[in-house]
């Protein structure tokens, strides 16, 4: 990990946006960032803003105190900022990631009490945003760089006093060093395993008492044998059935062929007898009355028609001779009223020969028969009714023929049935083998529905039971799982306990090795200490002479102390292997000029890829930062310049001098 870039704004002293440029030289020789600050400059704002920016709320900043959140975003907020101007920090880095270089930037901001409490974050990825990644950003940090081990690399002079002076480390830098060495995750794995164990015991212990296989087995066997006993007991049902059915259709087509059933319905068919014969009487009835009237002038009718037309015809003559008589009578009165108009005879003679040649017109058309019906006009009509009424009785003497025939014949099958009706006796023995093939026929379905029945509930009990051996087995099996999972957890735990030893006592060698180099590295008094120890369980340090002695902790001076905890802060970052970039506020406290040089040469350059140090003049003076200028360690220098009169810090290039 390597820090690029500080952005503030409005965040404590700082006014404005001020930019800080972290990026180390390529070479590697050249890892400081010098930040010079008087006391009460900015210096310690600036490490905050670095724990701010990457673990928000979480951030242990060395100005929140017990303040909340809240608070302290408020109290960060430079008192100058206009009204509603945002206060933010952004912390560009970079970092490998699956063996590619990312760039991560992450800008928290907010304002004089912020809502709800809290900032806003937004992360930037290769200058794209991560509205994904910002939701998970505190557990994304801590695969990156931990809270718990960042106190190790993001420290202050003061921190390391307090590691100096301090018989043994406090448990937060114990669970660090744990961490930073990897040691929490063989404990961690241990957990994970005693909870896993605990679960499984719980599984076990909450489980019903079940079945023993054998029950369950010679159930399920029992059950299988019935249910092929009520098998072949439902198939011989069947057979019986089957023979139940035939035997009763066999009783009942003979009943039938027998005349039975026509003698089981031998009174309704002399009920049907009586009416049919009542209805033919009825219709033969109808046809006497209807041949006691003008019906049988049918056969005659064309005479009777031509009768008819004869005496239509005579009356027409007789009503033209009556005419003729009544024009003659007029024409001999008119000729006598001419002849007393005393007309010329000529004329007269013109009008008898026009009433001569009218009269013989008349005649002509008239042509007068001689009459010999004679009838009287209603004889005409009483003939002219019933030739009307011909054709409609002739029609309803036909209806009544045929109904008379259909009721005739059906008169007949009915008598033809009751004559081949067998005998009483006869059909009473036809009757009753007909009811008692029905009667073993019903008994036969009834046993047969109970055999289904009793076979249909076998079947259910033994899947049933199946189904309960099922899950029987599956418990079983799960059962010797957890029983299998914590026996082998138990030798796990066992392996694991051992391995964590092991591993512990590798790693502590090894760190009391780097220690003791990096301690000896730094000390100007190489017969002082022969080597570092650590304890296994409180990893607080002990120091042996040459002569194998245990060199007192007090016997140190302050500085020494103070190297001593370096070294271990040193020896740790080398053990872990961790490409960290490491931050020190106020690094030179108590120490001499002798120990000031030794941690100028040796420890700013060495400590980390990116160190980043923070000093007063007074620490990193005049000849320390000409000592590390003559060495190229250095990569950039800032003066933070604090203004009284405005008090507001800016940012500029250089250092004091």
């Amino acid at each position: 990990m390597i820090f690029l870039e500080l952005v503030l704004q409005n965040f404590g002293p700082y006014l404005g946006r001020q930019v800080i440029n972290l990026r180390p030289q390529a070479n590697e020789d050249c890892p400081i960032i010098l930040l010079g600050g008087m006391n009460g400059g900015g210096k310690t704002t600036l490490m905050d803003a670095i724990r701010l920016a990457l673990y928000g709320h979480r951030a242990q900043c060395s100005t929140r105190g017990n303040l909340s959140y809240s608070d302290f975003l408020t109290q960060s907020v430079n008192r100058y900022t206009s009204m509603g101007e945002p206060t933010s920090i952004e912390l560009a880095f970079e970092n490998i990631l699956d063996n590619v270089q990312v760039e991560f930037r992450i800008k928290r901001s907010w304002t004089k009490n912020p809502r709800n409490g809290k900032d806003t974050l937004g992360i930037l990825v290769d200058d794209w945003p991560d509205n994904a990644l910002a939701q998970i950003w505190d557990e994304r940090i801590e695969d990156l760089l931990p809270l718990g081990i960042s106190n190790l690399f993001l420290f202050d002079g003061e921190q390391v006093r307090e590691l100096a002076e301090q018989e043994a480390p406090t448990p937060i830098v114990v669970e660090a060093i744990r961490s930073l060495l990897g040691l929490e995750l063989a404990e961690r794995l241990a957990t994970d395993i005693e909870i896993l164990v605990n679960r499984r015991r719980k599984i076990i212990a909450d489980s019903q008492a079940l079945v023993t296989l054998e029950d369950i087995e010679q159930k399920l066997s029992h059950q299988q044998k019935e249910y092929q006993s009520a098998k072949a007991y439902l198939a011989t049902i069947q057979d019986q059935l089957t023979y139940a059915q035939k035997h009763q259709q066999e009783t009942s087509d003979k009943f039938v062929l027998e005349g039975g059933k026509i003698a089981a319905e031998r009174s309704q068919l002399e009920i049907q007898l009586r009416y049919e014969q009542e209805a033919v009487t009825q219709k033969r009835d109808v046809l006497t009355e209807l041949a006691s009237g003008t019906l049988p002038l049918n056969l005659i009718s064309p005479l009777l028609i031509q009768a008819h037309n004869q005496a239509q015809q005579e009356d027409q003559q007789q009503q033209a001779q009556i005419t003729i008589n009544i024009l003659s009578e007029q024409e001999q009165k008119f000729l006598k009223y001419v002849a007393a108009l005393k007309l010329e005879q000529e004329q007269i003679e013109k009008i008898k020969l026009f009433f001569y040649q009218e009269n013989e017109d008349l005649k002509q058309n008239i042509c007068l028969e001689e009459l010999w019906l004679l009838a009287e006009q209603e004889s005409v009509y009483q003939l002219q009714e019933i030739l009307n009424n011909l054709p409609i009785l002739q029609t309803l003497a036909e209806k009544q023929l045929n109904e008379l025939k259909k009721q005739e014949d059906n008169l007949t099958a009915i008598e033809r049935r009751i004559a081949v009706a067998p005998a009483p006796e006869v059909y009473e023995q036809l009757g009753d083998a007909v009811k008692l093939a029905q009667i073993e026929l019903a008994n036969a379905k009834a046993a047969y529905e109970t055999a289904r029945k009793r076979c249909d509930e076998l079947a259910i009990d033994i899947e049933k039971t199946k189904k309960e051996l099922a899950q029987y087995s599956e418990e079983n099996i799960d059962r010797k799982n957890d029983e299998h999972i914590i026996t082998a957890s138990t030798k796990v735990q066992a392996t694991l306990k051992l391995f964590r030893e092991k591993l512990t006592l590798r790693k502590l060698n090894q760190l009391e090795s780097v220690i003791t180099e990096c301690f000896l590295y730094l000390l100007h008094k190489s017969d002082l200490v022969h080597r570092v120890a650590i304890d296994l369980d409180t990893f607080s340090l002990s120091l042996y002479d040459f002569q194998g002695q245990l060199v007192p902790k007090h016997r140190l001076s302050a500085g020494e102390k103070q190297l001593l905890a370096i070294a271990l802060l040193w020896g740790l970052a080398r053990v872990s292997r961790r490409n960290l970039p490491i931050a020190i506020d106020t690094p030179l406290g108590r120490l001499d000029s002798s120990h000031r040089n030794n941690l100028v040469e040796r420890y700013f350059p060495s400590a980390s890829h990116q160190v980043m140090l923070f000093s007063t003049d007074t620490e990193i003076g005049k000849n320390e930062v000409e000592q590390l200028r003559s060495n190229n360690a250095i990569a950039r220098e800032y003066l933070l310049k604090y203004d009284p009169v405005k008090r507001c810090t800016t940012i500029e290039p250089g250092y004091f001098w």
